[in-house]
């Protein structure tokens, strides 16, 4: 494992050993990532949070599938960020020439393997397991439903065994919500996504689509490493976030042992859960979940 060491002053005062990340598989995947951006990020429409303030009888709730979303700009597979996914020809042979959006996934708690695949500038067999999850026609016009429907009767007309709309539930209430929400949990599902079907598509967050969780998750971009000590010597004991509204915390639990010793490096973006924030807007009970390559 790499170190860095500060230029020594003195034998008395020379600083301790700062803890360098391991570049050469996490990095490399960064830099590649920024390598094979497409144009401009696709315009997304972002879920609020779930109050329990909303009136929600009347909207339509699926499962919140945690793989990686991939927009279909008519041409090709972007992630939300606009960079090219390289899905082989046969898994967009029959896409459509209008925009999707959607969820590439393979099963609940499967990330790693999809991250993993999804991301490969070389597509590998891999893919055979991957499925395109549509939640979103974004050009598409009238309410939710009609704009599914664009998406479901095209591949009625050209079949892709590996793609399928997700399945949209009318939610009678809160307490409807709540059942639906554990079922998924026990599932091993991560959340819910609850929307308003009457509206015609909007970019950007809103109160009218919203995720539902017994936890929350943010992500912010690391900016230093802290040594361990004790069990953890000579390996990351913690990292210093820092998040969309400038706010700087340190991250220590939740890592892997592999993590530890190959630990995010600076700049990276990784995403994390926590339970709530402290007066000072600093998340309470956060745990590190993964480093973000899309």
């Amino acid at each position: 494992m790499a170190k860095l060491t500060s230029p020594p002053t003195s034998s008395k005062t020379r600083k301790p050993r700062v803890l360098q990340s391991a570049f050469v598989s996490v990095l490399a995947v960064v830099l590649l990532s920024c390598s094979i951006a497409s144009a401009d990020p696709p315009a997304l429409q972002h879920a609020g949070t779930y109050t329990g303030r909303e009136p929600v009888a009347g909207w339509l709730m699926s499962e919140k599938l945690d793989g990686i979303r991939g927009y279909w700009t008519g041409k090709e597979l972007v992630t939300r960020k606009g960079y090219r996914i390289h899905a082989p020809g046969w898994f967009t042979k029959h896409f459509p020439p209008f925009a999707l959006d959607g969820e590439l996934w393979r099963g609940r708690n499967d990330f790693a393997f999809v991250q993993r695949t999804v991301l490969d500038e070389v597509p590998s067999e891999n893919w055979k397991e991957i499925t395109y999850n549509i939640f979103e026609a974004p050009e598409a016009a009238g309410d939710f439903l009609s704009r599914l429907q664009k998406a479901t009767t095209w591949f009625k007309a050209h079949p892709a065994p590996h793609v399928r709309t997700i399945k949209q539930t009318p939610c009678r209430g809160p307490d409807h919500l709540d059942a639906f929400l554990k079922k998924i949990e026990s599932l091993g599902g991560e959340g819910v996504i609850i929307k308003n079907p009457a509206l015609p598509f909007h970019a950007g967050r809103s109160p009218h689509i919203l995720k539902v969780k017994n936890f929350s998750d943010m992500e912010g971009t690391v900016i230093a490493h802290t040594p361990g000590k004790g069990k953890f010597e000579g390996m990351m004991g913690s990292i210093t976030l820092r998040l969309e509204n400038g706010i700087e915390f340190k991250l220590g639990t939740g890592f892997t042992i592999a993590d530890r010793k190959h630990p995010p490096p600076v700049d990276a973006v990784v995403t994390f859960k926590y339970q709530d924030l402290t007066p000072k807007d600093i998340p309470r009970f956060a745990s590190f979940m993964r480093v973000r390559r899309d």
